[in-house]
């Protein structure tokens, strides 16, 4: 009897991928950490799974591919059900490589490249809409607000190449221009000087946060001669205080996209509240994909159990109230995931005149 009570009352244990030191953006994985900690303690509050507290296993990534990997085969020893999190996307496919080869569902929250994984593989799945989803979406803002000559400062990674290939392929075949400038081989004022002689009209930023993004910035918000130039983030830098924090006014008036509904139903709004304390700023859609995550995991632990290939076979099955909508998955052309498809999309900036609050400018 004993032995049967201390069974039923062990933990059901999370794996937790999340950058929480440099060079990760230790913002996003504050706050993805707040939504998957949130959800944790609501389903605990509510009973656990069949009776049994869940329980979070954290490992901070660092956003390094390598760690992660090394996280994951800690994690599948330590007989965690599943893994989540993650926002850094080369991170998460080497932690979605890994967790393949092992065996271990891996729910994705954050990461966007679309090929998260080289073959298909029934064993991840992924809340955050694929890039190519998010880009093409951003690409159409673009050139529905008159831009069709585009320059982006790009740094070199499989994510960026990737993020300026969706947009040129978007906006050639309708007429628009993609200008690539090496934004580690330039300079930001010598960044800029190209700028001018290229006749683009919008400056795509495809390159680290703080830097050289907040350097990019502020030279080219100083530099007269490109007054008009929109600057623009569809990665989504601007989301975060800490962006704000670091430009103040010159951080404002610049696209990126935003994982949010217009407006939030009566889930997202409670969870919003309760994360806006746990964080003391305002939530970001990273901090609701970290809650919408647990939530998934936990309605098919209930569901299905701690088995891990019984889990990962539940994916298709998943029909769960998010705090963003209804959260189902499916395959997807050119996924190699069970996708939500899609989250909804937003193409968003700070307001000029209130830099704390932000204009939704464009919906998908």
């Amino acid at each position: 009897m004993k032995a049967a009570r201390s069974d039923q009352q062990s933990a059901v244990r999370i794996g937790a991928l999340v950058p929480l030191s440099r060079p990760g953006w230790v913002g996003a994985g504050r706050h993805l950490l707040a939504g998957l900690e949130l959800a944790v303690s609501e389903v605990n509050a509510a009973g656990g799974v069949g009776g049994r507290p869940l329980e979070l296993v954290v490992r901070d990534t660092a956003a390094d591919p390598q760690r992660a990997a090394a996280a994951v085969e800690e994690l599948a020893g330590l007989g965690v059900a599943a893994l989540a999190g993650e926002y850094h996307s080369v991170v998460a496919r080497a932690a979605a490589a890994r967790a393949d080869a092992l065996g271990l569902p891996f729910l994705c929250s954050s990461a966007v490249l679309d090929a998260l994984t080289e073959e298909p593989t029934g064993w991840v799945a992924r809340l955050a809409p694929a890039q190519s989803h998010g880009w093409q979406t951003y690409a159409g803002f673009l050139l529905g607000s008159g831009h069709s000559r585009i320059a982006v400062a790009a740094e070199p990674s499989v994510y960026w190449a990737s993020g300026a290939r969706i947009l040129r392929n978007h906006l050639a075949p309708r007429g628009g221009t993609v200008i690539e400038l090496d934004a580690r081989a330039l300079t930001p004022a010598a960044l800029c000087d190209q700028l001018v002689g290229s006749g683009a009209t919008a400056l795509l930023l495809l390159v680290g946060f703080p830097e050289p993004a907040a350097s990019i910035v502020t030279s080219v918000r100083r530099d007269q001669r490109l007054a008009e130039i929109l600057i623009g983030a569809p990665a989504g830098q601007p989301e975060f205080a800490e962006w704000s924090a670091l430009l103040g006014d010159d951080g404002a008036g610049i696209p990126f996209l935003r994982y949010l509904p217009e407006r939030l139903g009566p889930l997202g709004l409670r969870v919003g509240t309760a994360l806006h304390e746990r964080l003391g700023e305002a939530p970001s859609f990273v901090a609701f994909e970290g809650y919408d995550t647990v939530a998934v995991l936990a309605d098919a632990l209930r569901s299905h159990g701690t088995d891990r290939a019984r889990l990962a076979a539940s994916w298709p099955q998943v029909a769960v109230e998010g705090t963003r909508g209804r959260i189902r998955f499916s395959r997807t052309p050119g996924i190699g995931v069970w996708q939500w498809a899609w989250p909804p999309t937003q193409v968003v900036d700070r307001d000029p005149a209130a830099p704390d609050r932000f204009r939704v400018l464009h919906s998908a």
